[in-house]
C-alpha cells in the first residue's frame, strides 16, 4: 500500500501544508485515498485524459459568473475597451491560447516533457504560491522556446 508513487504523493501533500496551499494538499490528498480505496485504475485513467479540459471548463464558468449574474454586460465590456489596458489584456489573452495551442502539440508529439513540466508547476504552486493551471501553457512556453532553439542552430 506505501509504495514509490505514494511516498511521492505524501511528500507533496507535506509540501502542500508546509506552503500553505491548499490546492496541492487536496490534490494530493485526493489521489491518495482514490489510490488506498483501490479505485486507481477506474478514476485515474479518466481524471488524466480529461482532466484538463474538466479544470478549463471549470475555470471558465468562474470567469463567466460575473456574466450570468449581469454584474458585466455589454455596457461593461464597451467601457473596458475604451482602456489602453484593456487591449493589452485581450492581446494576452489570445497570446496565451495561441501558446497553450502550441503546448498541446508538444506534449502529443514528446509525452516525456509532460514530467518536467508537472515538476515544474508543483514546485511554482509550493514554494512560490503559484496556481496550477501551468503545464498546458508550460507546454506552449517550451514548446515556442524549441522551436527558437531549432531556429538558431
Amino acid at each position: 500500500m506505501f509504495n514509490q508513487p505514494m511516498l511521492f504523493l505524501f511528500i507533496l501533500l507535506i509540501i502542500g501544508f508546509i506552503a500553505k496551499n491548499q490546492s496541492l494538499m487536496i490534490a494530493a490528498f485526493s489521489l491518495m485515498v482514490i489510490k488506498i480505496i483501490g479505485l486507481e485504475s477506474k478514476v485515474l485513467p479518466t481524471v488524466g485524459a480529461k482532466g484538463i479540459n474538466w479544470g478549463v471548463t471549470v475555470i471558465t464558468i468562474a470567469v463567466l459568473v460575473p456574466i450570468a449574474t449581469g454584474d458585466i454586460g455589454f455596457k461593461q465590456l464597451l467601457d473596458a475597451m475604451k482602456s489602453f489596458y484593456a487591449w493589452i489584456a485581450l492581446g494576452a489573452g489570445i497570446a496565451v491560447a495561441l501558446i497553450a495551442k502550441n503546448g498541446l502539440v508538444l506534449l502529443a508529439e514528446d509525452p516525456h516533457i509532460t514530467t518536467a513540466l508537472v515538476f515544474g508547476t508543483i514546485l511554482a504552486v509550493a514554494l512560490f504560491n503559484g496556481v496550477a493551471v501551468g503545464p498546458l501553457i508550460g507546454a506552449g512556453i517550451a514548446y515556442l522556446a524549441m522551436q527558437m532553439v531549432k531556429i538558431f542552430q
